[in-house]
């Protein structure tokens, strides 16, 4: 893993090769020390250990801006990588509103949560390894398909031709395991997954436990009667919906034209229920950094207040487009160009408790199936193969499968029943939310 110093300097040629071409420029830079484990058959299947740096350049000249990167640190081809930005730049078309904008930006992520000491040793974390695939198989699985262990330090830099100069650096760690049942020629799959920021921290037995009890408890679920019911999405599942239709909080989105929320600022979106916040800070939250990929100090920013749109995703050249405040949302990798994304997104508690959110009857869904490839983020229809229960006040009474449940999620968080008072986190830990009971979406069942 390429150090601080190192980065430094390859950046610090990068910026001075773009002033003499006459260009601004900004740069990211980043480097990881990654370890992944994964067991089979009671071995060792997997044992990776990876390190690598990149760094990548983005140009503007004479309103024109292009993007390239390098994953080597060399002088030679820090100046290739800077010829080639400034050779595509000469043929994109000009834009006046993306420049690099970020003046004397200094800002170091310091919250010390996400960057701690771990003694772990490498014998407990092959010892983990091996323990989830075992678990899984002890409490009654036929075996344990996916399963893993891995972590990550990384370091991450930006520094720009306008005298800025970001760092960050952070770690985090992870372990899954996905239960195969088998019996009386039935089959069903489920996972758990964990994850922290230290060894310590994570909960191999959650894993294990949830995939196993969760696969079995649904071995004898078939589909129930087509009709409309009410949904209660589980955590992770009701993030990959916030995510399949995240283009209609983004700035980005709206610019092209292809926002459906375009022209719907301060106007009401959702449920006087529904409060969507993109948060810099959470506790527990894995996305916590100091500032974006322009070097603009992160903030929180309230989205969607009481089912009223208050704001989108802005990066400073949608801002600049719109003529509108910053959100400090802008999201670029060292190889790619530069666009917007959330942070923490938060769905704020409600007045609901847990029994008042799951009386009467519902539907509770713990596995949507080809969320990204069913949805239509434009006009919001959806139409996802699903598992999960049929409950009755909370208590689960009947396993389902082989349904579809389909609706408009536009429609859909208009009609939102109750949403509970309690907040909880997906395994990503970058989507909070209570519990929300969604009112009469279709279910195509038998």
């Amino acid at each position: 893993m390429a150090d601080q110093q190192t980065l430094q300097h390859a950046m610090e040629q990068v910026l001075a090769l773009a002033t003499a071409a006459g260009a601004e420029a900004d740069v990211l830079a980043s480097s990881s020390h990654n370890l992944s484990l994964k067991a089979n058959n009671g071995e060792l299947d997997e044992y990776k250990v990876t390190s690598g740096q990149v760094i990548g350049v983005r140009v503007a000249k004479d309103d024109k801006v292009a993007t390239s990167y390098s994953e080597s640190l060399h002088p030679d081809s820090l100046k290739l990588m800077v010829e080639q930005a400034l050779q595509s730049a000469r043929y994109t078309k000009a834009d006046a509103h993306q420049r690099i904008q970020a003046e004397n930006s200094r800002l170091t992520t310091e919250h010390p949560e996400i960057y701690q000491p771990d003694d772990a040793t490498i014998e407990q974390k092959i010892a983990l390894s091996l323990s989830l695939e075992k678990g899984v198989i002890d409490k009654g699985a036929k075996s344990a398909p996916y399963n893993g262990f891995g972590e990550s330090d990384s370091l991450s830099l930006l520094a720009n031709t306008r005298g800025s100069y970001c760092q960050h650096r952070e770690r985090s760690t992870y372990c899954y395991a996905y239960a195969l049942v088998d019996q009386d020629g039935k089959q069903a799959m489920h996972g758990g997954m964990s994850s922290g920021r230290r060894f310590a921290e994570l909960d191999p037995q959650y894993c294990i436990s949830q995939g196993v009890e969760t696969a079995m408890a649904l071995l004898d679920g078939g589909p129930i009667a087509t009709g409309k019911y009410a949904v209660i999405f589980n955590l992770s599942e009701l993030s990959s919906l916030f995510s399949a239709f995240g283009m209609c909080l983004s700035g980005q989105s709206a610019m092209k034209g292809i926002n459906p929320w375009r022209e719907s600022l301060h106007q009401q979106v959702a449920s006087p229920l529904l409060t969507v916040s993109d948060m810099a800070y959470i506790e527990g939250g894995s996305a916590i950094k100091a500032f974006d990929s322009e070097g603009f100090a992160t903030q929180d920013t309230i989205l969607i207040g009481e089912g009223q749109l208050q704001s989108l995703l802005h990066n400073s050249h949608t801002a600049s487009y719109f003529d509108i405040a910053n959100t400090a949302n802008a999201s670029r990798s060292a190889k790619g160009g530069l666009g917007v994304a959330p942070r923490h997104l938060v769905i704020a508690e409600g007045q609901s408790s847990d029994a008042e959110v799951t009386a009467g009857e519902y539907l509770e869904l713990v596995e949507l199936q080809g969320v990204h490839s069913g949805a239509d983020a434009i006009s919001g229809d959806f139409s996802f193969g699903a598992s999960g229960f049929l409950c009755r006040d909370g208590k689960r009474i009947q396993p389902v499968r082989g349904i579809t449940v389909a609706g408009n999620f536009y429609q859909m968080i208009k009609a939102i029943d109750a949403v509970g008072n309690q907040l909880e986190n997906d395994y990503e830990r970058d989507f909070f939310a209570p519990k929300i009971r969604f009112n009469g979406l279709s279910i195509a069942g038998k």
